[in-house]
């Protein structure tokens, strides 16, 4: 025979029956009529819809009854009676069917009873306690608890114990029918390990599967699909919190991996990030440590070069910028930040150093930043690659020894605020600096090149070259710089109007390549100097990647030599007006490292360095009386020293010229007017400053001063 209904464990069946037994005769009529018209409509039309929201249905009810007697009954045995439930009544003739184990364990407790002389005393009982029903229930429930708990040989477990008690109690309630059917299998010669396998046997039981996948589908699952959306909702959140897309490395489609990069900065990078990071096979090192550090003037690719190491080592690029931070942050606790963009800044800092592993921190742009923040760096960069942090409120060490951490740091020196460029000694020791913005030794050409692969990508005609292969850039240049090579050892197959078209716009470039390293070179040079030692205007005019990209897309190849320097000129003069005041000084130097200037242009430009010495010579341009005298002053002992070396080398070559006897005698004409000439020097070169201020106070300011003293004392007394 089939298990059939049997198929429902026995607690739901017993609260299916206890339900349905204690129903008035009306509702048992109105439910019985719809589960029987249910049934029909599922057999003949397939449709088990109306049999679910029936059961739906009757769920409150049936809960309510399981509180009312005190019935432990959780949601899915609940859904599980009211399904039972709607089935039995889906016959025309209801018989509730009943397992054989809970008809053995009712006979084998009343069997028991009759032994013991107490099965009468039970019977009246329970017949005595017929108009309430739970307190009759919890008796007979007490008896079978009793009994499967006092027999050791018994298998009547709770369920089946809770459904003889209810078959007991409505045993002349209710039509019911045995049901023989076997529902359990033992499974034997198991070998693995499982809390349900016991002596290598699973005993399997058809109600209880069917019970554990119901709870797996209708509780473990939701709640499980709850768990991830709920997971995903807090990733979700905490993605936007961090702004985790930002830290993904992002390549510029402009980026070119020029000669320069190749043999020359990768090679350097990347014997600094062995240090860091570790090197694979015999050369690793145990001692990790260092830093890198970048500096150049801007627009020369740091930040863009640094971002592509990354993307390629599958670093995590974490960014944190140098001016959002300002020389007002001093701690790594985003708390004491002054505002909130600097705190998102540290807050990076402390992200980085929680992840941990397969990072890059990147600090950009450290010349606006307070030198006491960038010591909390100092024993990272070491080898005990330790740091204070500060993640979520809690302060934390974090130990980076072993793990795949590096530091980099970029700044820009030469900017208006390179007198704020301080990096704390002991960092700096520990640190390997580049400036990518000088041509290092012996590599002067790939510096010059790399201005032009640079900027490919910048002009519509040698754009397609970026993603063609390296070395017919190289061969095309030889040919704008007038070498013989021939067109058949390029890659690509180009026709001869390409060809042409590109080797010229190549010759125009090659023309503002060296505008370009002089106004470089310039700029470098001047942002180096001292205050002190200037004898020209400061030049703050840059001749860097951008400004070559800037040029070369308004490159074509039709221009003539005068529109290419039209260009150049126009460029500059657009990038002067930023500048305000020093803008006509530093577009004359620009004409004079150009060759180009006027003789007009010349004398003007003679005359403003002439007129920066002696402004400076006087003490710089400002409004203290007394700096401008002690400027003059220490002018005029400069001059009258260069007199008087002037004067001594006369004097020495002179005395190599005389003839023999000429002079010999201290009485000569020269030699008192030499002797009384040193002797005014002397007096000059040790001036006497004098310096006097009469100031005559305005008409009736002593009369109210004296007013006031009077108010003054008379208050006090």
């Amino acid at each position: 025979a089939t298990a059939g209904l049997l198929r429902f464990s026995p607690a739901p069946r017993a609260l299916a029956c206890l339900y349905w037994a204690y129903l008035s005769r009306d509702e048992r009529a109105i439910l019985h009529r719809r589960a029987r018209s249910y049934g029909t409509l599922r057999d003949k039309l397939s449709d088990d819809a109306a049999q679910a929201s029936l059961a739906a249905e009757v769920e409150a009810p049936l809960r309510a009854m399981a509180d009312t007697y005190r019935i432990p009954a959780g949601p899915s045995e609940i859904r599980a009676a009211t399904q039972y439930l709607v089935q039995e009544l889906g016959t025309d003739q209801v018989r509730f069917s009943t397992s054989t184990e809970a008809i053995a364990c009712k006979d084998a407790l009343l069997a028991h009873l009759e032994d013991l002389g107490a099965r009468r005393a039970l019977e009246d009982d329970l017949r005595g306690l017929e108009a309430f029903p739970a307190q009759r229930l919890e008796l007979a429930r007490s008896y079978f608890h009793a009994f499967s708990k006092g027999r050791s040989g018994t298998s009547a477990s709770h369920a089946v114990a809770l459904e003889a008690a209810v078959l007991l109690v409505t045993e002349r309630v209710l039509d019911r029918q045995s049901v023989a059917a076997v529902t359990s299998v033992d499974v034997t010669g198991l070998l693995g390990q499982h809390p349900r396998i016991r002596e290598r046997t699973l005993t399997v039981r058809l109600d209880e599967f069917l019970d554990r996948m119901s709870m797996f589908v209708h509780e473990r699952v939701p709640r499980f699909r709850h768990l991830r959306e709920l997971r995903a909702q807090v990733v979700a959140r905490e993605q936007s919190r961090l702004r985790l897309d930002e830290y993904m490395p992002r390549v510029l489609s402009s980026f070119v991996r020029n000669r320069l990069i190749d043999e020359v900065y990768l090679p350097l990078i990347g014997a600094n990030l062995a240090k860091q990071l570790g090197a694979a096979g015999a050369a690793k090192r145990t001692d990790l440590m260092g830093l890198l550090l970048l500096i150049s003037p801007p627009g020369y690719g740091k930040t863009t070069l640094m971002e592509y190491v990354a993307s390629k080592l599958g670093l995590v690029f974490v960014k944190v910028n140098g001016p959002s931070l300002g020389h007002g942050v001093t701690s790594v606790d985003p708390a004491e930040a002054p505002n909130a963009t600097a705190r998102q800044e540290v807050e990076k800092i402390s992200f980085a150093l929680e992840m941990g592993n397969n990072v890059m921190l990147y600090l950009d742009d450290i010349q606006h930043t307070n030198p006491e923040l960038l010591q909390k760096f100092i024993s990272l960069c070491d080898a005990q690659r330790r740091m204070e942090g500060v993640w979520r409120g809690r302060t934390r060490t974090y130990d980076l020894r072993g793990k795949r951490f590096c530091v980099v740091m970029a700044g820009n020196p030469y900017t208006e605020a390179g007198t704020k460029f301080q990096i704390p000694d002991m960092l700096a020791n520990r640190a390997d600096t580049y400036n990518l913005g000088e041509v290092l030794e012996g590599k002067g050409d790939l510096f010059a090149s790399s201005y032009l692969e640079n900027a490919l990508t910048s002009n519509s005609v040698l754009a397609p070259l970026s993603g063609r292969d390296p070395k017919d850039v190289h061969l095309l240049l030889r040919l704008a710089q007038g070498e013989e090579v021939p067109t058949t050892n390029l890659s690509y197959g180009y026709s001869g109007a390409e060809v042409q078209e590109i080797v010229s716009v190549f010759r125009h470039l090659l023309r503002v390549q060296t505008v370009l390293l002089k106004v470089n070179q310039q700029y470098i040079l001047s942002a180096a100097q001292e205050e002190t030692f200037r004898t020209e205007p400061r030049f703050q005019l840059q001749g860097s990647y951008r400004n070559m990209a800037k040029i070369a897309e308004k490159v074509v190849s039709a221009m003539n030599p005068e529109e290419l320097d039209r260009l150049v000129s126009d460029h500059y003069q657009a990038e002067a007006q930023t500048l305000t005041g020093g803008a006509e000084a530093n577009l004359l130097k620009l004409g004079e490292l150009r060759g180009t200037l006027s003789a007009k242009e010349l004398e003007r430009w003679n005359a403003i360095k002439q007129e920066f010495q002696r402004v400076k010579r006087m003490g710089g341009s400002g409004d203290d009386p007394v700096s401008r005298v002690t400027g003059t002053l220490s002018g005029l002992d400069a001059q009258l020293a260069g007199i008087r070396e002037t004067i001594l080398e006369a004097s020495k070559e002179a005395r190599k010229a005389r003839k023999p006897g000429v002079f010999d005698a201290p009485e000569g004409a020269l030699g008192p007017l030499l002797v009384s000439l040193e002797k005014g020097l002397r007096e000059l070169s040790q001036p006497k400053v004098s310096l006097e201020v009469k100031q005559q106070p305005p008409p009736g300011f002593g009369d109210l001063l004296a007013q006031q003293i009077s108010l003054i004392q008379n208050t006090l007394v």
